[in-house]
């Protein structure tokens, strides 16, 4: 399976929160089928058109929204009130605003890190989760981003590190951080490229062709490195291990893992553990795959994962209609039409 062809959003708009963050939000694919919510990596990195072909329009309700200080949220690159706990809160709030009564949770990455942090706050707003590339913000992972990754790619690891003086190289965080925050685009967007030069170096199984410079592009790139600085910095804002330590929240419900056996930015073993501790989520291994959705092997496993779901989750109208089907003959025939297949034409 691939990715789904192409589509508009006919709706969008901008929520109001605190701090004057004003994050943005759109709706694409079914008004009245079932929702799904893409929850995008970085954090910083924002949605783009091409997530919403992850879902059948003719089933999926789909709402992407851009986390705060990214994509076409504003203000962009700002920290302050920007923290998990904030991001959570807005999640809910886009639900109560677009009157969901709950969802499907898609995320990967960073995105699957705030999808479970967000399903174990609100579980009885998830129906479920697909996840990839899993996340769970320890401190090992974060130490094997800025340290380790050079085993695989000592190249882009040098370029990285070399990026810093010879004095500062000790702590890259630190000071990419220091410059990240710097006001003067002199200093934070040399600091911003050099920075997702080095993750999109690692990010897929094959050589990509980094982006060329545009507006746009140090747009994404300097809310991507300053958020994942500021992230990173302050522990993403989790108790070491929370994650796992709260699993027994969700693990009620069901969800599809997804993940490159070779993603060198969030390797295998984090799934392993993940899945390992939730009985109702299925791993589902790439071989040919590293760490981006967009691999072949990645993306048509999403898909396929979507896809599945769609056996379990009817859309909201076909609930509705049934309810009517059961006051007209009964309660007690409930057993009888939800078997049988004929109910789902209506």
């Amino acid at each position: 399976m691939d990715l789904f062809p192409a589509l508009p959003c006919h709706r969008a708009g901008h929520l109001n929160r605190d701090h004057d963050h004003r994050v943005y939000w759109e709706e694409s694919g079914n008004p009245n089928g079932f929702p799904v919510l893409f929850v995008h990596g970085g954090p910083g990195s924002g949605t783009a058109p091409i997530h919403r072909q992850f879902f059948d329009p003719e089933h999926y309700r789909i709402i992407l929204f851009d986390q705060r200080g990214c994509g076409h949220s504003t203000p962009l690159g700002e920290l302050n009130a920007n923290t998990t706990a904030d991001l959570i809160g807005d999640m809910e709030a886009l639900r109560v605003s677009l009157e969901i009564e709950s969802w499907l949770i898609f995320g990967g990455s960073w995105g699957s890190t705030l999808a479970l942090a967000y399903g174990q706050a609100h579980p009885d707003r998830c129906v479920g989760f697909v996840l990839r590339g899993i996340f769970l913000g320890a401190a090992s992972e974060v130490h094997w981003f800025l340290h380790d990754m050079g085993r695989f790619f000592p190249a882009a690891a040098a370029t990285f590190l070399n990026f810093l003086p010879a004095n500062e190289r000790a702590d890259p965080l630190a000071h990419y951080y220091r410059r990240l925050c710097d006001p003067d685009p002199a200093q934070h967007m040399p600091a911003a490229r050099a920075w997702n030069a080095y993750e999109l170096a690692c990010s897929t199984l094959r050589p990509q062709v980094a982006p060329a410079h545009s507006r746009a592009e140090d747009a994404r790139a300097l809310s991507t490195a300053r958020l994942e600085a500021h992230y990173f910095v302050n522990t993403l804002f989790l108790e070491e291990n929370q994650l796992l330590d709260r699993i027994d929240r969700i693990t009620h419900l069901p969800a599809t893992v997804v993940q490159g056996r070779y993603d060198v930015i969030c390797p295998p073993i984090t799934a392993q553990r993940l899945v390992a501790a939730w009985p109702k989520a299925r791993l589902m291994m790439v071989d040919d795959a590293g760490h981006s959705a967009l691999e072949p092997g990645i993306r048509a496993a999403l898909v396929g994962a979507t896809e599945r779901f769609k056996t379990m989750l009817s859309p909201p109208q076909n609930k509705l209609k049934l309810s009517l089907i059961l006051s007209i003959f009964g309660s007690a025939d409930w057993f009888v039409l939800e078997q049988a297949p004929w109910w789902r034409v209506f």
